[in-house]
């Protein structure tokens, strides 16, 4: 099965991205593809074995999940790999550059929305990540 690749580079130290994604009271502020969803709850056991939860939900109630999953391997400040709830695997990475600290995600797709749709949705949060992480006070 192909991964899809998804990147941005964040205008700040690596230390600080890292703890931007793995900070449940963090994620909170970023996990959403659109103005109209929100991530009202974050839970993260950032350890080998351990599992985290991100609540994805409309803003009107109308809809709500929990997207999950389990850290397999943990290089801290340089990569996540993760097994999604649903079996499929995801890597993250975070490496410094020039320009700033790149992190880069790829996961399986699922089965029922057109990888080109996946990819678009996970970017969107990722770009929602940028935009945190590049403005949130430390």
């Amino acid at each position: 099965m192909a991964y899809i690749t998804i990147e941005t580079t964040i205008n700040a130290p690596i230390a600080q991205v890292w703890e931007k994604w793995t900070s449940p009271e963090h994620v909170q502020h970023w996990n959403f593809a659109s103005p109209d969803w929100h991530c009202p709850k974050a839970t993260s056991d950032l350890h080998v074995g351990g599992e985290f939860h991100y609540e994805m939900a409309s803003k009107d109630g109308s809809m709500s999940f929990d997207f999950w999953g389990t850290f397999q391997e943990i290089d801290d400040q340089k990569s996540l790999a993760i097994l999604i709830g649903d079996g499929r695997k995801m890597f993250v990475t975070f490496e410094t550059t020039e320009a700033g600290t790149k992190v880069t995600e790829q996961f399986e797709p699922e089965n029922q929305n057109p990888p080109e749709m996946q990819q678009a949705g996970w970017q969107m949060i990722l770009d929602n990540f940028k935009t945190y992480a590049e403005s949130a006070i430390s």
